[in-house]
């Protein structure tokens, strides 16, 4: 579920008119959308208002002279001045009481807009994701589950690991020698990483099957490091690293020659 799908809903998750799968797929995107969070604590605060709000109020005694002047002649006999009144008021109430909802739905809906507005897509999502697994990997020295230069000891481990077969080339003599792979979840899937290094600048290169990217790499820096993507022959890769932008480049450069022959 994206964050439109959520928005859309919250108001029937609010009102619990969703099914239970709708729900439980709405209530396991809030878990992991801060903004869409948020919007629905907006909707909470905005219906627990108007639930609570106090719309009835003591008319002064002028206020009931006119209202009585204003009042049918006819119906004087049959109906005291006090439940006139009542009515005529509640029929008022009623229609502040829609246009006082209505204000307040739409207030709460341009909140909620604009926090969809200002949450990342689905890229920028997985731009973030990369650089945190990359920060993590260093941090916690799980670089590799692999340790090995030779491609035909790297690709061999994970078959079996993965439902697809990650293309693992070794570029030693280009520089950008082959040290590992390891396994690791990003995406919402299980991926295939294997590690180069550039002198003392590791690489992590991720690889998964999609098409989600075009053919041609484009180079983008987030939080000091240098990231890469694009997608060929069925395979979508994704490098980081926090070496300069022409050695990454130099890098994918590479690769893509390998892969090409």
């Amino acid at each position: 579920m994206d964050h439109q799908q959520a928005l859309e809903l919250l108001p029937a998750y609010l009102d619990r008119e969703l099914s239970l799968s709708e729900a439980r797929e709405l209530e396991r995107h809030l878990d992991s959308c801060e903004a869409c969070r948020q919007a629905y604590a907006l909707q909470c605060d905005a219906s627990s208002q108007l639930r609570q709000a106090e719309l009835r109020i003591d008319a002064p005694a002028a206020l009931l002279q006119r209202i009585e002047a204003a009042l049918p002649r006819h119906t004087a006999p049959q109906l005291a001045l006090g439940e006139r009144f009542k009515r005529w008021l509640s029929r008022r109430s009623s229609n502040w009481t829609a246009l006082g909802a209505m204000a307040m739905s739409l207030a709460v809906l341009s909140v909620s807009v604009n926090l969809y507005r200002q949450a990342p897509s689905p890229e920028q999502g997985l731009t973030q994701e990369l650089v945190d697994d990359h920060v993590r990997s260093l941090q916690s020295n799980h670089l590799f589950d692999v340790i090995s230069t030779d491609k035909h000891t790297v690709k061999p481990w994970f078959n079996g690991k993965l439902d697809f077969a990650p293309p693992v080339i070794d570029l030693a003599q280009q520089g950008y020698p082959l040290v590992g792979g390891r396994l690791d979840f990003l995406n919402g899937r299980a991926v295939a990483v294997m590690v180069y290094r550039y002198k003392l600048h590791p690489i992590n290169l991720y690889v998964w099957p999609g098409n989600e990217a075009g053919p041609t790499p484009s180079i983008v820096e987030q939080r000091g490091y240098h990231l890469a993507h694009w997608s060929r022959a069925g395979m979508t890769y994704w490098a980081i690293t926090d070496a300069g932008p022409q050695e990454l480049n130099g890098f994918i450069t590479d690769l893509l020659a390998q892969i090409a022959s």
